[in-house]
């Protein structure tokens, strides 16, 4: 029996030398690839949806009231300003300024004889063969004749300018409208609509701005890194529908003086340029606008960066030949790659695949690569990660 227990605790004494002399087997290195972020000068845009609108919207309506007897316009095309539009029957004010041409002459007649009058009636004051009331009579209704004859001009003049007005011109060089009357329809001064005439080159791309966006903008003006839109033409680019880039260009020409209460958002527009008429009043557009000024920027691809529910990070190969991680800030895309604002550095060698399997402190075989533009400088980007951060930018 003692036999038998001695044996068992030499069995067991010679195990525990064996535990202790194994060791564990070190797990090999992860290759991973590995490269030095790509750097650029970064301007930022912003992205903002709009509508374009006329600089100048006319509703034409008649200056003085009579029928409709001639419509000399095709409806919807370009017209010059002081073109002719409408005729209103122009015999009534033909009329009325012979009318008016007749008092006129009549009151000059009145103010010569008065002037003859007063003349003889200067002559005999100083013979003394008339009174000095008399005389002062003549040159009362000489004077009262002259006020006569001014208020006769000046009719003659209103009766004139009906005239002309019985002729409806085009107020603005733009597109006009359909006809909103017809030929034979009695029409009222200032109120009858006759067509409408909108500009349409040069044209506002009109959108609201939030109100973190605008603060930005001000922040941005105070430390000289951006002049503000209110006073300077920062340059837009705009959208369309149906297309895949920017191809229209403008500079901002207004911000509004308030937010809107309800909306949290401020007014502006920029001038855009439209030579050819394809932009139309209340066609949709999407902006980008200049939102910084130049500043130096790590890219690194959008796969590169580690997503949490707190914070956004890259694995990072030190000296050593280990991975640590690097909390980073990240920016719009530019070139196809993530702008990262804060947090590397150009010595950083940034891990760009296998993140799935990497811990921080964990040994890793670096293969060297190089990061290389993706896309275009001026492709379009993503949408702000969160507001105000601009959603796309242009590098130099």
């Amino acid at each position: 029996m003692r036999k038998s227990k001695l044996i068992l605790t030499v069995l067991i004494a010679l195990a525990g030398a064996a535990c202790r002399e194994a060791k564990p087997a070190t797990p090999p290195a992860q290759t991973v690839a590995a490269a030095h972020p790509l750097q650029r000068d970064v301007t930022d845009w912003d992205d903002y949806v709009g509508r374009f609108e006329a600089i100048q919207d006319v509703q034409v309506r008649p200056r003085v009231s009579g029928q409709i007897t001639r419509i000399a316009f095709r409806e919807g095309v370009e017209v010059k300003a002081g073109q002719f539009l409408f005729e209103i029957d122009p015999r009534p004010f033909r009329a009325a300024l012979a009318r008016a041409h007749a008092e006129a002459a009549r009151a000059a007649a009145t103010l010569a004889n008065a002037r003859t009058e007063l003349a003889r009636a200067k002559e005999l004051l100083q013979v003394r063969a008339v009174s000095r009331e008399e005389y002062e009579q003549k040159l009362a209704a000489e004077r009262s004749a002259q006020a006569d004859l001014e208020a006769a001009r000046a009719a003659e003049r209103s009766s004139a300018l009906d005239l002309e007005f019985t002729t409806v011109r085009s107020p603005i060089n733009g597109r006009v409208s359909d006809k909103r009357v017809s030929i034979g329809d009695f029409v009222t001064a200032g109120q009858t609509l006759l067509t409408r005439v909108v500009m349409v080159d040069p044209i506002w791309f009109s959108f609201d701005g939030a109100e973190s966006f605008y603060l930005k903008y001000i922040r941005q003006a105070q430390s000289g890194e951006r002049p503000s839109s209110r006073y300077a033409p920062n340059p837009v680019d705009i959208q369309l529908a149906d297309e895949s880039d920017f191809r229209w260009h403008g500079r901002m020409s207004f911000v509004d003086n308030a937010i809107d209460t309800a909306s949290g958002t401020i007014r502006a527009h920029a001038t855009v340029a439209n030579p050819r008429g394809l932009l139309v009043p209340g066609m949709f557009g999407r902006a980008r606008l200049l939102g910084s000024g130049a500043y130096r920027a790590m890219l690194v691809p959008d796969e590169a960066i580690v997503t949490d529910q707190t914070r956004r990070f890259v694995y990072v190969v030190g000296q050593d030949g280990k991975v640590a991680v690097r909390n980073v800030e990240t920016g719009p895309l530019v070139v196809g790659l993530r702008v990262i604002k804060t947090g590397l550095t150009a010595q950083d060698c940034v891990v760009l695949d296998g993140l799935a399997r990497l811990q921080a402190g964990a040994p890793v075989q670096a293969r060297m690569a190089q990061i290389k533009p993706r896309a275009q400088d001026d492709s379009p980007g993503s949408a702000p990660l969160s507001a105000p951060e601009s959603s796309e930018a242009t590098a130099r």
